[in-house]
């Protein structure tokens, strides 16, 4: 798994069938109005990450903010949020943000707006926050996109701060039984905060402490340490087991390049793991259950082969094809989760389609390369059993095989 680049800007027109929205094309030719309001807005921008607009009016005098949030959710039920860092650290906790789901009781087109302190990088339970919210209102346009309306009471910290405040603003998946689902962590999510200078119009990306970039830094070994141990390396080292033994000359040269590829695999896996754990502790409140269960399943088993090496009985003992039948059926389950479960990486870190081919690429050479080592190794098998039952029947006739 590669690194996650930023996804291309998204200029997106906003048209609808409200009566708020009464022009299309780019963010310039959008004309939203507050509720209970006759004026438009003021200002309007295109936000650098997610496609993502944002429309607002400032009263100075009364450090009011009258906001407009426009994104796509990242699915059909999915959720939308925009919000203000007082902390001004350019991260999630400490956002005080309005979030925009689908209305459970009615049709899809009907959206909630809920507003949420978030204190850590899990969303939390929705409740009051620091600027005092009144407005809220949400509404489907006509190209899919949902629009999050609320005027926010900054109660001097807008003037305090000149004006610049720190905004944040994500869009996510699946909302069930009225909990939002975590967001993806592709770059462009990550990336989706910044600098707002509400009086010269004008948004910046974010120049924080670093701890973002670490944290997408730290995702992205993750999934490479993770892409090249148990989804290339061990796969490589079942090949040469599997096929190159059946060739006379390879032995015992296979048996080095499978031990070779599996401890190499295993010890980056290792790191890979560790990354991920180290993730979690960092990530308090996101926990993707079903791929940190599949890790751990997959670094349990991969430890048990390595120790099962220790245990493994000579050739001539009975009880060998059992201790076969084992390191065979344990290895490529560890394969096969493996495998699973880096797609399932992929999903969460929000990949560019371009890695995902080009491992599944690797992958299809592996498959091939298998698929023809297959055929050549059963037609040296057949051929080496015709020869040994001809050899066979020569000896019963009692003629010695001829030497060639």
């Amino acid at each position: 798994m590669a690194r996650a680049a930023l996804a291309l800007l998204l200029l997106l027109a906003t048209t609808s069938s409200s009566p708020a929205h009464a022009a299309s094309g780019g963010c310039g030719g959008e004309a939203l109005t507050p509720p209970n309001s006759a004026s438009p807005y003021a200002s309007c921008i295109s936000l650098p990450h997610l496609g993502a607009t944002l429309h607002w009016t400032y009263d100075r005098a009364s450090d009011d903010l009258a906001v407009a949030f426009i994104a796509n959710p990242a699915a059909p039920t999915g959720w939308v949020a925009w919000g203000l860092n007082p902390s001004n650290n350019n991260g999630m906790p400490g956002t005080q943000a309005l979030l925009a789901i689908p209305s459970p009781s009615s049709s899809s087109s009907t959206w909630q707006v809920r507003t949420y302190n978030i204190s850590g990088y899990a969303i939390g339970e929705p409740g009051p926050i620091a600027f005092p919210a009144t407005d809220l209102a949400a509404e489907v346009a006509g190209d899919g996109r949902v629009v999050v309306f609320g005027r926010l009471s900054l109660g001097g910290y807008g003037v305090a701060g000149d004006g610049v405040l720190s905004h944040v603003w994500q869009v996510g998946g699946d909302v069930i039984g009225g909990v939002p689902a975590p967001h993806a962590m592709g770059g462009d999510n990550l990336a989706a905060k910044g600098k707002l200078d509400l009086l010269r119009e004008t948004t910046t990306a974010a120049s924080d402490d670093g701890e973002g970039d670490s944290v997408a830094e730290k995702r992205n070994i993750h999934g490479i340490l993770n892409a090249v141990s148990w989804g290339i390396l061990l796969p490589m080292g079942a090949i040469f087991a599997r096929y190159l033994k059946t060739f006379r000359s390879a032995d015992p040269a296979w048996f080095y390049l499978h031990v070779t590829c599996q401890l190499i695999g295993y010890g980056v896996g290792v790191s890979g793991w560790a990354t991920g754990i180290n993730l979690g502790n960092m990530s308090n409140g996101i926990t993707y259950t079903l791929h940190r269960n599949i890790g751990i399943i997959v670094f349990a088993l991969g430890t048990l082969q390595i120790f099962a090496l220790f245990l493994r009985p000579k050739k001539e003992n009975k009880y060998r094809i059992y201790w076969n039948m084992y390191h065979h059926s344990v290895g490529y389950m560890v394969i096969i989760l493996g495998i699973t479960n880096i797609f399932k990486g992929m999903a969460i870190l929000g990949v560019e389609q371009q890695w995902k081919t080009a491992y599944v690429g690797v992958l299809c050479l592996l498959g091939v390369g298998a698929v023809i080592l297959e055929v050549v190794t059963w037609s040296m098998v057949v051929k080496r059993r015709k020869a040994e039952s001809k050899t066979f029947n020569n000896a019963s006739n009692g003629h010695l095989p001829r030497h060639v």
